[in-house]
């Protein structure tokens, strides 16, 4: 029986014959029923995790529940508008993001590829061809016959298109799938850390004008007592000695303040490197005693830290490539079916192109079976074995890390603020005895090596002081980092 083929206008392959078109339907059904996809199909790694955070209960204000302040968005924990601001301009235009943004488009062009397999690659052509043969070659030309001669051809062709039977291009999309995902994840991972290197870099700033602030009054008053001293050893009623160690003091105010402000001229430049500017001063908003991360800290559940931080969405998902390779890996032992064919038009004569005797067309499909590869297949699925078991670890690893990044969190934000209640203390204690030598020294009672050690351990005090309150804040930051919060966008702020 006779066989028409030709191609319709979405390229698709006609059959004339009622028997040749049961047959292809035969076929295509056949292998729709017989696809299946071989391989391990994921499932999320069980996973030790406490009951509650160490210290979690034991000096937090919420009551323990499943919400988390690492819910709320950045500009909701930070209460300086300037602090905000920038966070938003960072989150714009630091390279950082950028690159990353670039990544997630680059993993989702790999993923479109992926799904691309999927369908068949169907092309179109033609050709043209003039050529004369010569009268004086070892193959003579009879006479009246033209020495030149032309051909063309057009066609329309299918390139071996492989039938998913066992999964192989499902698990190929899978894994390409978890890669888009996990680089989505990357990206939120950057900006997380990103919006947690701002806050610190602000804050220490502030902290370092504080420290500036205190240096500069030690200065004045010391300078003032200076003067005072020198008045009252030309008086004779100090000793030389007096005016020496006086001036220690004013020396000493003087170095701190040179070193403070190198500092803080080298966190301007940090900070403006993560806002994408080129290094140079930055604006202030609220003063450092004034600023204020949110007090109250709910935790949350260790559960949902597993869906909460971006890091370890990520390190699920490169578990769940290695897990598709697997699968691909084991779907090369099987036969391999692939679709190949064209139709087209061939004449000598162009006038004769497009003329029913000139149609060629080809169709069939093809089966590879591997036989033999000498060991490659199955090595090949071993390493994909053992890439996924490193990819378990690293996931379990992770998670693992969390855990202690969080009761890290929590055992610093206790203790820092403890420690700033009681550096706060010890403050005013060296600035009442600061006050009491300045006093005996006035009466005559003590030598003015007192006031100096006095003094001195009041500066070091006030400048501990700072730190400390510094240290309480950061603490905040970074527990809401280790929670998984900052990498919201919905803010209005910040350009999608």
């Amino acid at each position: 029986m006779k066989q028409t083929f030709f191609w319709t206008s979405d390229f698709g392959l006609r059959i004339s014959s009622a028997a040749s078109l049961a047959t292809a339907l035969s076929l295509v059904l056949l292998a729709a029923l017989a696809g299946c996809a071989v391989g391990p199909d994921y499932q999320r790694p069980a996973v030790d995790a406490p009951a509650a955070y160490r210290t979690a209960a034991s000096d937090t204000n919420a009551p323990a529940g499943t919400n988390t302040f690492a819910d709320l968005g950045w500009w909701a924990v930070f209460g300086d508008p300037q602090l905000t601001s920038y966070i938003s301009d960072a989150l714009t235009n630091n390279w950082d993001i950028k690159i990353m943004a670039s990544r997630v488009l680059q993993a989702e062009a790999a993923l479109r590829i992926a799904r691309s397999q999927f369908f068949p690659t169907v092309s179109a052509g033609g050709d043209l061809v003039t050529s004369r043969a010569s009268q004086n070659g070892s193959t003579p030309i009879p006479a009246g016959v033209n020495p030149q001669q032309g051909y063309g051809d057009v066609f329309v062709g299918m390139s071996a298109y492989e039938v998913d039977l066992w999964g192989k291009l499902r698990r190929a999309n899978e894994a390409a799938r978890a890669r888009y995902l996990a680089t989505q994840d990357a990206q939120r991972t950057v900006r997380q850390t990103l919006v947690a290197q701002v806050a610190t870099a602000y804050l220490a700033l502030l902290e370092l004008d504080y420290e500036l602030d205190i240096a500069r009054r030690t200065y004045q008053v010391r300078t003032n007592s200076l003067v005072l001293t020198a008045a009252r050893e030309k008086g004779g009623v100090a000793a030389l000695q007096d005016v020496v160690q006086a001036k220690i003091l004013v020396y000493g105010a003087e170095s701190s303040i040179v070193n403070i402000q190198r500092q803080r001229e080298q966190q301007e430049n940090a900070l403006c490197i993560l806002l994408g500017r080129n290094p140079g001063s930055v604006h202030r908003g609220e003063g450092f005693t004034n600023q204020q991360v949110r007090a109250e800290v709910p935790v949350g559940l260790p559960s949902s830290l597993l869906e909460r931080r971006p890091d370890l969405r990520l390190a699920e998902q490169e578990l769940v490539a290695a897990n598709a390779n697997i699968g691909q890996a084991k779907a090369a032992f099987y036969p391999q079916l692939t679709l190949t064919g064209f139709y087209g038009f061939q004449s000598v004569a162009l006038s004769d192109l497009f003329t029913g005797a000139s149609r060629t067309w080809q169709f069939g499909p093809a089966v590879t079976v591997p036989l033999f590869t000498g060991g490659r297949l199955r090595a090949n699925l071993r390493i994909t074995q053992a890439q996924y078991e490193e990819a378990l670890a690293t996931y379990q690893k992770t998670v693992q890390n969390a855990f202690r990044e969080v009761s890290d969190g929590l055992i610093a934000y206790q203790g820092t603020r403890e420690f700033a209640v009681r550096q706060e203390q010890r403050t005013q204690a060296n600035r009442e005895a600061a006050g009491l030598a300045n006093i005996r020294y006035d009466g005559g009672v003590t030598s003015y090596l007192e006031v100096l050690y006095s003094e001195q351990e009041l500066f070091t005090a006030e400048l501990n002081l700072a730190q400390a309150r510094l240290n309480e804040l950061l603490s905040v930051v970074q527990l809401y980092r280790a929670l998984g919060g900052g990498w919201q966008t919905e803010n209005p702020l910040v350009q999608k």
